[in-house]
């Protein structure tokens, strides 16, 4: 948790030290129907002229697989983890809830890793010119730069103007639910979806939940879970 809340540091030292026009918001969490806590936590989003920048950050360590079509990623082949391009749509989705749909095409998506992971990823994800991007947390205010630029050069014009950025930031702002009860429930949640999979004590193969729940009620197992083969 402290490496965690390190990393959340320098990210937004980063992104309180880009241009005064751009607005950013940190640690936020807002209603979302569609995920399962009934929230969305977002860790930053940085309101620019050229484009929305929703940013996610994780905080692991080792090599990490994916691409952009894998629903689920590895780290060092071994922990899985949901694909965070699709975690942070999400989060996208929740907040063209509050802002409006008109301004969905101005969203990019923004996943940050330490500088203690590599990248065994697809090439399309470190593409300046998509609107979906994988980072290293030291890179990324160089990579916001790069790609500010880039839409500068495919739009001619300011996807936003300054008085939209600015009442965009008030209404992502205003919709922030600071209340610990809340962020307790949403937290507790995460915790329950992420709980590791249970597997046989002689195998070591990965049992489903219902095989799972089946030894641990039948006293003749002694609390300890056995694949089907291995219950015989």
């Amino acid at each position: 948790m402290r490496k965690g809340e390190i990393g959340e540091y320098k990210i937004s030292i980063q992104l309180d030290q880009m241009p005064k026009e751009y607005k950013h918001l940190n640690d936020l969490l807002i209603k979302n129907p569609k995920s399962k806590s009934g929230y969305s936590q977002i860790d930053h989003v940085l309101i620019t002229e050229y484009g929305i920048f929703v940013i996610e950050t994780k905080n692991y360590q080792g090599t990490v697989y994916g691409g952009k079509d894998r629903k689920t990623w590895s780290v060092n082949g071994k922990f899985k983890m949901l694909n965070p391009f699709i975690q942070n749509y999400g989060h996208l989705q929740a907040l063209t809830r509050i802002i409006g749909k008109d301004y969905e095409h101005c969203m990019i998506s923004v996943v940050s890793f330490t500088k203690r992971c590599t990248f065994k990823i697809g090439t399309d994800l470190r593409d300046i010119k998509s609107n979906q991007l994988i980072v290293y947390d030291i890179e990324l205010s160089e990579f916001i730069n790069r790609k500010v630029h880039v839409q500068k050069l495919l739009h001619h014009q300011p996807l936003l103007s300054v008085e939209e950025v600015s009442r965009i930031y008030t209404d992502i702002k205003n919709q922030h639910i600071a209340d610990s009860d809340a962020l307790k429930h949403h937290v507790d949640v995460l915790k329950e979806q992420t709980k590791p999979g249970a597997s046989c004590v002689v195998c070591n193969q990965e049992v489903s939940e219902k095989v799972k729940t089946f030894c641990l009620s039948n006293k003749k197992f002694n609390g300890k879970v056995y694949c089907y083969q291995h219950q015989k």
